[in-house]
């Protein structure tokens, strides 16, 4: 290792990077730093944050990533920036030419949105052959979400964290109603015929049987599917599958007294159940210390069992630009290494590494954690991502949250409509973007 970074030292540095402190405002001496575009030492490699959102808190970053990678490569000087508004934005470091070395950002939201945009991707298949990197350890779904980007299968980053769906159950609403508490691999069924009752209204308080977020259950489905066609320029919303996913949820809402209102409610403590990120456990018991819940494994469809959501990750990827790239990938590789995954997962944090060892430690700093059903996040596996659509199609956002909310919601559409709505909408900005280009 010492020998690899000390040729990396030789290499001359063409670029120049960012210097600053996260949790400074954007105005300040650090955050003007960013925009000078003051050459870097050799020995430095820049690390850009988007997402996990708690790396904008520099403490957070320190404790999770920063001590750890000064201790294992102590001939590194590292340089962290995370994404604010304004001031260190993609476009921000583009302008003043301080592309990062390595980016963490959220996989499915802002890989097309900014790092292929700007050009910055790049594809590390040679250096993953060159350093032996075995990739079958880390989560099959994860890693064909990196690989279906492309129809070659280019993989532009390694998936770095996850934050999984779980179901959070109130305690004390069960036992208030006699009914049994829910148990890892149920399927959505069983959890309908549970949300019936417990959805009840008794004087003046409501409690609602089940809420889950519309959005993210589209966005992260179970059923593998792709609202865009993977073939023609197009969206594709008007199948069977789309229907069937919409229709198990919506059957939730229809129950009287049970529409949508917030997953975030939980809380508060009328909720019986919620399925939400795994991160809700810490915050929702800050939120209300005297909430008595637990959680299990993610409801799934029963002809697809023990399949939760497509994987919601942050991956870490090496810019086109970086003059650094054997060292970015040493450092990433380190940071999926069970050493450094299992420290990640005592600070609650889901790795793609699948390791028991990783898994068992889940939690294990977090005393809000303790007593809490938590090897239920590992219960199921991730549904895989559709497949990379075909070279040269065009790609944009598809708004598959309006399918409930305000077509379902707001409008009463049959889901069969709310579904073409969108599709049609979607066809139509396709159209509208090629025009552009």
């Amino acid at each position: 290792m010492k020998k690899f970074i000390s040729a990396v030292l030789t290499l001359a540095l063409t670029m120049s990077v960012a210097a600053g402190c996260t949790d400074e405002p954007a105005g300040s001496d650090k955050a003007q730093e960013v925009q000078k575009g003051e050459k870097a030492p050799d020995n430095e490699l820049f690390i850009y944050t988007v997402y996990p959102a708690f790396y904008a808190k520099e403490e957070n970053y320190e404790k999770q990533i920063g001590q750890h990678l000064k201790k294992k490569f102590p001939d590194v000087s590292f340089k962290h920036v995370h994404w604010d508004n304004p001031g260190r934005q993609y476009k921000d470091l583009i302008a003043a030419g301080t592309i990062p070395d390595v980016i963490i950002d959220n996989a499915r939201m802002n890989l097309q949105r900014y790092i292929l945009a700007n050009d910055l991707q790049y594809d590390m298949t040679e250096l993953i052959k060159k350093y032996n990197f075995d990739t079958s350890k880390l989560n099959p779904a994860a890693m064909a979400q990196m690989k279906n980007v492309t129809p070659e299968g280019h993989i532009y980053g390694l998936p770095f964290q996850l934050s999984d769906f779980v179901l959070f159950y109130n305690k004390d609403i069960f036992d208030k109603f006699g009914v049994d508490y829910p148990k890892d691999g149920m399927t959505y069924d069983e959890i309908y015929e549970i949300a019936k009752k417990l959805t009840r209204v008794e004087g003046e308080n409501t409690y609602k049987g089940y809420q889950q977020h519309p959005g993210l259950y589209m966005n992260y489905n179970q059923l593998s599917l792709s609202p865009l066609s993977l073939t023609e320029d197009k969206a594709e919303l008007g199948t069977d599958g789309w229907k069937k996913a919409v229709d198990n949820l919506r059957r939730f809402y229809e129950i009287p007294a049970n529409q949508f209102t917030s997953v975030d409610d939980f809380p508060k403590g009328k909720m019986a159940m919620s399925v939400h990120v795994s991160e809700k456990i810490i915050q929702w018991h800050e939120q209300n210390k005297n909430l008595n819940f637990d959680i299990a494994a993610m409801p799934s469809f029963a002809d697809v069992p023990q399949t939760k959501a497509q994987p919601n990750m942050y991956a870490a990827y090496i810019t086109k630009q970086s003059t650094k790239k054997d060292m970015a990938f040493q450092v990433i590789s380190y940071l999926l290494s069970e050493e450094m995954q299992i420290e990640l997962s005592k600070e609650g944090i889901i790795g793609p590494l699948e390791s028991k060892a990783v898994q068992e430690a889940f939690g294990k700093n977090l005393p809000q954690m303790q007593g809490k059903n938590t090897q239920a996040i590992f219960y199921s596996k991730n549904a895989m991502p559709p497949a990379a659509r075909a070279k040269g199609l065009t790609y944009i956002d598809v708004p598959v949250h309006n399918v409930f909310a305000p077509l379902i919601f707001g409008e009463s559409k049959d889901s069969a409509t709310a579904l073409r709505m969108i599709e049609e909408q979607t066809t139509k900005g396709i159209q509208t973007e090629k025009a552009a280009k």
